[in-house]
């Protein structure tokens, strides 16, 4: 029973402290709610204050932009006023302008009108004198028909002849003078180079020619060349591809063949079969290998030492080994490797002399002759398998057009297929270089007279110093002064034409009056 009143009193002091607890937080919270109303009222008047400043502020700043702006427009009307204002002046001009030049085609215009009237009357006064003017010139023909007694058709005639008469022969003479002129300057210069070439590669030639016989050393030995029933000769001649003549003549055995490198083959085997003394099919055909290892050797050195002597760089091997063959190859006598390498060495001086390049130069001259040594095999001249040659190993386009045009089958299109010409043909026509057959020599002297006897005019012809220069006598009545240098022109023009020869051929046209009288 005492515990219900404690424990009572301990629940009345609960409760009085919760009720006490919850005055404190209620009187809490007011003080703190009260606080934050206050806090509040001071940020909202806080806010408003700024935000009645940050609006003024814009204000402001609008106002400012506003004025800024509508200066700125002010200012870009008052431009454009004055671009119109400055674009009405040159209009107005232009207008003025425009009006001033209207006046003057206009005054233009009147004086065009006034000067077609009086071409008009000018036209129809020059109309009347025209026809006076051909009703008299009728009238003065048939006087001067009358008079003449000739008709105006054979008159101009006359007279056309006349004058073409006279110019021939002013023109033969104006010709003469420049042929005169530059004929003095070009022979006077190409003598001097033409001359320094020569002189720079002078030697002693010989008229080179393949050798077609072999020496024996008794004419016993021409019974085991051909052997018994001729089968040693056979085998050698079916070996080599040469013919093997064993005649009377004493000691000697003739070797013949078209080809002279198969020429050169077989004088080398038959040698080598002489020395030997054994001569039977087996040993033939022994030899005939060695032989042809030994002539390919010394092709290929001779193209070798002829390159080395020319000063040429590069060349194909098979260029050379053509080279080398053209040492068993001879034109009217000449050793035509020996002349390519002469032409080689004058094109040379001559390019250098004139400023051309002396290393082409010397390669063209070595190789303007290469078809030689292979046109005994293909068909074709040489000019055209010697330019198929070059191409195939890559020569440079003006050696292959020296080859073409140095016989003049095809135009040169460079200077150094026009010193490949010139050099061609000093070699060839120099002192001792070349011989040529009787037959075709009195041939040619033949066909220059008769080419020289086809002109009108032309009395008597007479071809000398070996073909190399034509004297022509003319009739003095068809012939004068100044129509015989366009004859001798026209003469030596178709000789090129028509002829084919080594150097040059001087044309020379002889005129003369000769008046004579009797004494009785």
């Amino acid at each position: 029973m005492e515990t219900l009143p404690l424990l009572l009193g301990l629940l009345a002091g609960v409760i009085a402290g919760g009720v006490a607890a919850w005055l404190i937080k209620s009187l809490s919270d007011r003080t703190r709610v009260h606080s934050a109303r206050q806090q509040a009222e001071t940020i909202i008047a806080d806010a408003r204050r700024d935000a009645e400043n940050s609006r003024r502020e814009a204000l402001l700043e609008a106002r400012d932009e506003a004025l800024a702006e509508k200066q700125r427009m002010e200012l870009e009307v008052e431009k454009r006023f004055e671009d119109l204002r400055r674009q009405e002046k040159k209009i107005g001009d232009r207008e003025l302008s425009a009006e001033k030049r209207f006046d003057r085609a206009r005054q233009r215009e009147r004086e065009l009108k006034d000067r077609d009237r009086n071409l008009r009357k000018q036209e129809r006064t020059l109309s009347d004198k025209d026809e006076k003017l051909n009703e008299l010139i009728a009238e003065h023909e048939q006087t001067l028909e009358r008079l003449a007694g000739k008709s105006s058709a054979e008159a101009l005639e006359e007279l056309r002849a006349t004058l073409i008469d006279r110019a021939r022969a002013d023109s033969a003479h104006i010709v003469k003078e420049i042929l005169d002129e530059a004929r003095a300057d070009a022979n006077r210069e190409a003598r001097e180079l033409i001359v320094q070439a020569i002189q720079r590669t002078a030697a002693d030639h010989t008229a080179e020619m393949t050798v077609s016989t072999v020496d024996l050393p008794n004419d016993e030995i021409k019974g085991r060349i051909i052997g018994r029933e001729g089968r040693n000769i056979r085998a050698l001649e079916a070996a080599t591809g040469v013919d093997i003549i064993v005649d009377d003549t004493p000691e000697t055995v003739v070797v013949s063949c078209f080809d002279p490198v198969r020429r050169e083959l077989g004088r080398m085997a038959l040698e080598k079969l002489v020395a030997d003394g054994r001569i039977h099919p087996g040993r033939i055909e022994d030899v005939v290998n060695k032989a042809e290892k030994e002539l390919d050797e010394r092709i290929i050195e001779l193209g070798r030492n002829a390159v080395t002597e020319a000063k040429v760089h590069g060349l194909h091997p098979e260029l050379m080994k053509a080279l080398g063959r053209m040492h068993y190859r001879t034109s009217y006598g000449q050793n035509q490797l020996r002349h390519s390498v002469e032409v080689a060495k004058i094109m040379g001086i001559l390019a250098a002399e004139l400023g051309f390049n002396a290393k082409l130069a010397r390669r063209c001259g070595l190789l303007h002759d290469i078809g030689k040594s292979i046109d005994r095999e293909s068909e074709g001249t040489h000019v055209q398998l010697g330019a198929q040659l070059a191409k195939k190993h890559g020569e440079p386009p003006e050696v292959i057009n020296a080859i073409l045009s140095h016989h003049g089958d095809t135009p040169p299109d460079n200077a150094l297929s026009v010193l490949a010409a010139a050099a061609d043909a000093i070699s060839g026509s120099r002192p001792g270089a070349r011989r040529e057959s009787l037959e075709s020599y009195v041939q040619r002297l033949h066909d220059l007279e008769e080419i020289a006897a086809g002109f009108d005019g032309v009395n008597k012809v007479y071809a000398i110093q070996a073909g190399r220069e034509v004297r022509i006598i003319v009739e003095n009545g068809k012939v004068n002064d100044a129509y015989a240098d366009v004859l001798a022109r026209d003469i030596a023009e178709k000789i090129e034409q028509e002829l084919t020869y080594p150097g040059q051929i001087k044309v020379t046209v002889i005129r003369e009056y000769r008046a004579s009288g009797v004494a009785k």
